[in-house]
């Protein structure tokens, strides 16, 4: 039975965990409760980072896709947004910021203290400077903390200074509080449009549509051109490669489960070797072949069903501790199908890898027996 239970288990393992993976992958493509989904059109043209959509083309695609979408809105911005002019002591600049949620990294602070918790959430104008700014504007980077920047009229305190990095969030001179930028402020443009699209219609369907409709009817569109990464399209090819690589895996791991039928056939074979006596006292009171095949096969698949039950329970909490470990809040998820597999798989072994000895059991000759 052990050999079973490994094979059975280590199968479990290796889909749950695979299964845990794809939902998250499904969770992470923005799925509300309701079964509506949520995708995102991209502007890119020549005009500010902020000007692809306007107000007029949030209506006319509410109007004219009203049926398919229950909401049309200006996506919010977070990183990198362009700045046309900001007042950075003396001088103005154009630049770019980037909006945080949560307080960033203190390995990336230089001078200064970081935005906590409670000015993220408050409502205060604080900001952090690049040290590249700082220095080039003020000499000394250290000088900045404390001083005045006014952007789009409205003014923040520098309360820490930070190390800028390559190509993601942290590659901009300002950090503010998403909850400050936006306090107070209508968004009439914007340069990413947010579709929640109806349950019962096909989101990418949908979406290639309302391309289709500002390519030809937008504001901006002899400026620039629309986009829409087709999520959805992408999740299932991940999501194919996922299943082939878990069975793959599985199924090298299903070798065990080979190995184990013919530790059980060998089994099963030294049993009837061992229990003539009894297999002739049966045969002699009035017992058939098929009473006798039957008791031994039974035997097997009573063994392997055991062994892919207890398999199964240990793969399904080893998944659970695994997943434990592992970042991003990934799960192990055993479905009926799983078990469904692991009873099937185990059945299946009992009866190729017992038929044989039971088969021989069956053909023993009482004569030959009793000598």
């Amino acid at each position: 039975m052990i050999g079973i239970i490994i094979g059975i288990a280590s199968v479990i393992t290796i889909i749950a965990l695979g299964n845990g993976v794809k939902q998250k992958m499904i969770s992470e493509f923005q799925t509300s409760n309701s079964g509506e989904q949520t995708t995102e059109i991209s502007y890119d043209g020549e005009e500010s980072a902020s000007s692809g959509f306007t107000t007029s083309d949030v209506s006319q695609v509410k109007q004219q896709f009203g049926r398919e979408l229950s909401h049309v809105e200006f996506k919010k911005d977070t990183n990198n947004i362009s700045i046309n002019s900001a007042t950075v002591g003396n001088s103005n600049v154009g630049t770019s910021l980037s909006l945080l949620k949560s307080p960033m990294s203190s390995s990336r602070l230089i001078y200064g203290r970081n935005l906590s918790k409670a000015d993220l959430a408050l409502d205060q104008h604080l900001i952090l400077l690049s040290s590249k700014l700082a220095k080039k504007v003020y000499g000394n980077a250290k000088n900045a903390l404390g001083t005045a920047i006014m952007i789009n009229g409205i003014s923040y305190r520098v309360k820490g200074i930070f190390k800028p990095s390559g190509y993601d969030k942290y590659s901009v001179n300002f950090l503010l509080s998403q909850k400050t930028y936006y306090s107070g402020t209508t968004i009439n443009r914007a340069n990413t449009l947010k579709l929640t699209v109806k349950k019962g219609y096909g989101a990418s369907k949908v979406t290639n549509e309302v391309v289709s409709y500002l390519k030809k009817h937008g504001q901006n569109r002899r400026a620039g051109n629309y986009s829409y990464f087709d999520e959805g399209a992408l999740l299932k090819s991940i999501s194919t490669v996922m299943d082939v690589l878990t069975y793959f895996i599985s199924a090298i791991a299903g070798i065990s489960l080979f190995i184990a039928g013919i530790g059980v056939m060998n089994m099963m074979y030294i049993s009837v070797s061992e229990r003539t006596q009894e297999i002739g006292i049966r045969l002699a009171v009035g017992a058939t072949q098929k009473n006798i095949l039957w008791q031994f096969l039974m035997e097997s698949i009573m063994l392997t069903v055991g062994g892919g039950l207890v398999g199964f329970l240990i793969g399904w909490g080893f998944s659970s501790m695994i997943s434990l470990l592992i970042p991003y809040h990934i799960h192990a998820i055993v479905t009926l199908g799983n078990f469904l597999l692991a009873f099937g798989v185990s059945s299946a072994v009992g009866i190729i890898f017992g038929l044989l000895p039971a088969t021989q059991a069956s053909k023993r000759n009482l004569i030959d027996i009793l000598r």
